[in-house]
């Protein structure tokens, strides 16, 4: 007497994966490079002063072009700046001061800003990302709170450098040392930055600074 036999349970044929088929584009460590800020702010000051200046110049050149008087303050700016010598007070500091707007405004147009985003690695040279610094802090926290022995973690997250604080109240300190050394370096490469910090971790015990 044969067996009963049961039904047979569907069955889904699965895609084979070629070998051939290309790989997925690897990460890419470096060149992301950092955000640049718009400065909208500074921009559209300078902006602002040179639309008004040049107006001002305009409106004054307009009414002598139509047999008016010239405008009083560009009458006196002209007879001071012939008659004070370059030494005076008042010259040095309006140099001074133009000097260091022309400086303030190289320097920005150098350097990139936006210092609180951290670039991260790129899968794709048409993607990027950033991650903002008290993220990242926070991260590395609470990473940090999980290793036992830790009572309390401060972050201070840089561009170049996480530096961890942590308070042990249990176990010894070179243990939660070795421990916290283990798990944040795993978290700072697992935050997918660009440019992974350098790692520096102190414990301590409660009541005592360092």
């Amino acid at each position: 007497m044969s067996e009963p036999r049961t039904p047979e349970s569907p069955t889904q044929r699965l895609p084979v994966l070629d070998k051939t088929s290309e790989a997925p584009p690897a990460l890419l460590p470096e060149g992301s490079g950092r955000f640049w800020s718009a400065r909208r702010v500074p921009a559209g000051v300078v902006a602002l002063c040179l639309l008004a200046g040049a107006a001002l110049f305009l409106y004054d050149i307009a009414a002598v072009r139509a047999h008016r008087p010239v405008m009083h303050w560009r009458r006196s700016l002209a007879r001071q700046l012939a008659e004070r010598p370059l030494d005076d007070t008042w010259v040095l500091a309006g140099a001074g001061v133009a000097a260091a707007l022309g400086l303030w405004l190289i320097v920005l147009a150098v350097t990139p800003g936006l210092r609180d985003l951290l670039p991260m690695r790129r899968p794709h040279p048409d993607v990027r990302a950033g991650l903002r610094r008290e993220a990242a802090a926070q991260v590395l926290r609470d990473r940090a709170m999980e290793v036992s022995g830790v009572r309390a973690v401060r972050v201070r997250m840089r561009r170049r450098r996480a530096d961890v604080r942590a308070v042990s109240h249990f176990r010894g300190l070179d243990d939660v040392q070795a421990d916290l050394d283990a798990v944040l370096t795993e978290a700072v490469r697992g935050l997918g930055l660009s440019r992974p910090p350098a790692l520096s971790v102190h414990v301590r015990r409660p009541g005592r600074k360092g």
